[in-house]
């Protein structure tokens, strides 16, 4: 495709890199850094504090696996549905990414059994300085979550069109670091006793 007739979106900003995935690598390196400091914080918190593996042993480690694998399992629907634009079926990415925020859903479903059963339990943001960065880091990452499924529904909606269809990649890629994010999560909250 000339580089002329390509709409804004898909014109190259450095060399052959899209405009959009330049975008989006900006996004996710500003998250990074939000997410990283978060993670360095906790953890010379976690080094000064011993009882803090006490507080870890109250948390859902099946319930914590569980989303681990629906969220590693919704990333696969992701990259299938980034596959099927490839090969020219958009209607099949679009279902695909649907199946994606279906793994969202349940991810956010479970996690709020555990929010419920913890708070129920009396672990609440202000029982313990653990349970301050275990709401702040998860619920940062719930929110995250959110905001990866109702992009994928916007760009499921224009893929069923045949629409935008490069976008497809782009909410697969923030999705991936989503997944990312919860895998550093998940043992430094759950695991680490």
């Amino acid at each position: 495709m000339n580089h002329a007739t390509m709409i804004p979106a898909e014109r190259p900003a450095f060399g052959d890199i899209p405009r959009g995935r330049i975008a989006l690598w900006w996004v996710i390196a500003s998250e990074v850094v939000i997410f990283g400091g978060l993670v360095a914080v906790y953890l010379l918190y976690r080094s000064r504090h011993p009882d803090w593996a006490e507080m870890a042993h109250h948390t859902s480690t099946p319930l914590g696996a569980l989303n681990t694998f629906v969220l590693l399992t919704s990333s696969l629907s992701a990259v299938l549905a980034h596959e099927a634009v490839g090969r020219g079926d958009p209607r099949r990415a679009a279902r695909l990414l649907l199946l994606t925020v279906l793994g969202g859903l349940v991810f956010l479903g479970v996690k709020s059994v555990e929010y419920a059963t913890e708070i129920g339990n009396g672990y609440t943001p202000v029982s313990h300085l653990y349970w301050s960065f275990y709401y702040t880091m998860t619920g940062l990452h719930a929110a995250h979550v959110v905001a990866g499924m109702v992009a994928m529904l916007v760009v499921a909606r224009g893929a069923a069109r045949g629409e935008h269809t490069h976008r497809v990649e782009l909410v697969g890629l923030y999705w991936h670091f989503v997944d990312v994010v919860w895998i550093f999560l998940f043992p430094l909250l759950y695991l680490a006793r």
